[in-house]
């Protein structure tokens, strides 16, 4: 199934991992800690009241503004999903944010793997395929893939695995951003 029918099928808690989980991965480029985003994987996982995910929001977007430097593409790219990110966790508010966040890390993996345009995320997203996609777009592409498999075949039972996904995209960013920096230094 393709990423675009991934996402239009999910649930709210699919959705809202899903765009959780790709602004986990771009988080190095806010100058965030690997633990910033803790608290809102944590109103994922538990029946948190409908308040929590928005105060969780809110200590996530004070803490990153407060640490992100630069003024890049890539950087920009990052702030605007987190700052889209619903403080209502409704299904519709949820969807469009998923669809945006996986299309602005996508965009963002694909500025640090230093290719020119976006020609080929569109057909990407839509057939699933990685044909031709640079290596770090190719397996950001994969692991949004992941979250939302993991999550339609286990429920709740598939966050740990979708954070676990998450987590190890996350290094890999790190590592393109550090590339990137010595590169242009």
């Amino acid at each position: 199934m393709s990423l675009v029918e991934l996402i239009a099928q999910a649930d709210e808690r699919g959705l809202a991992v899903s765009g959780l989980a790709c602004l986990d991965r771009c988080v190095p480029l806010l100058g965030g800690g690997d633990e910033v985003l803790r608290p809102l994987w944590a109103s994922l996982a538990q029946a948190a009241p409908a308040g929590d995910w928005a105060q969780r929001l809110e200590q996530a977007r004070g803490t990153l503004d407060a640490a992100a430097g630069g003024a890049d593409e890539a950087v920009t790219l990052a702030h605007r999903m987190l700052a889209g990110a619903p403080a209502e966790r409704s299904a519709a508010g949820l969807r469009e944010w998923a669809d945006e966040c996986s299309v602005a890390a996508l965009r963002i993996h694909r500025l640090l793997d230093g290719a020119a345009d976006d020609s080929g995320l569109a057909d990407a997203r839509r057939d699933g395929r990685t044909d031709g996609l640079s290596p770090l777009l190719a397996a950001e592409l994969r692991r949004q893939l992941t979250v939302l498999e993991l999550l339609a075949a286990h429920g709740p039972g598939g966050l740990r695995g979708a954070l676990e996904v998450s987590t190890e995209g996350r290094r890999v960013l790190r590592a393109a951003v550090s590339r990137r920096s010595r590169r242009d230094t």
